[in-house]
């Protein structure tokens, strides 16, 4: 009788020991990286300025891109160090070189808002995208990052707040939420450690 007592009780804590093994929560950072892999997302981690470079240069080298759209400052100032056209009006046939908001982790999303998009729906942008963000940008799930908004721009909350979620324009979305308002992007995302 004791052996088949042994014998459940080991397959109970068996059992006990890998449900405890799934419950263990990935820290932050690798939430979104597997996320954000896992819709297609191309993922360049960065640990100083001269990394987002060469990067960036690597990026435009395989896409064969020699003219990009950015209108960020801060950002034209590392695609200046390369020989690459860049024009700061919206176009819909040129890449796209720009910051976002947040980087949430619970699905592997980019939040963005008018600050980087100004009056356009990201729906209207070309289909390649390159996103500079930083590691002090990823929140946990879509409540922080909203929050966060909130608290960065108190009293004048930036308009055209949406993300994007899917990074291959090839996949047909039939959620019907999102009918007519496809927001896959092929995107790069250089992000550059700043903690």
């Amino acid at each position: 009788m004791s052996f088949f007592k042994k014998l459940f009780q080991s397959s109970k804590s068996k059992e006990t020991k890998a449900t405890a093994l799934d419950t263990i929560e990935l820290p932050i950072d690798e939430t979104f990286v597997q996320n954000f892999i896992a819709k297609n997302g191309k993922f360049l981690y960065c640990t100083s300025l001269d990394e987002v470079v060469l990067n960036l240069a690597n990026i435009f080298e395989e896409n064969n891109w020699d003219h990009i759209v950015c209108n960020d400052i801060d950002l034209l100032k590392l695609v200046k160090t390369l020989n690459i056209k860049t024009t700061e009006g919206f176009n819909n046939s040129l890449p796209v070189f720009l910051g976002c908001e947040y980087l949430i982790a619970e699905n592997g999303s980019i939040l963005f808002s008018s600050n980087q998009l100004k009056d356009y729906k990201i729906s209207e942008f070309s289909d390649d995208f390159i996103v500079y963000a930083t590691t002090s940008q990823l929140v946990k799930n879509n409540d922080e990052s909203l929050t966060g908004i909130k608290t960065k721009y108190q009293g004048n909350i930036p308009s055209n707040i949406s993300a994007i979620k899917s990074f291959d324009p090839s996949k047909k979305d039939l959620d019907f939420m999102t009918y007519g308002n496809n927001n896959s992007k092929n995107l790069y995302l250089l992000l550059f450690e700043d903690l």
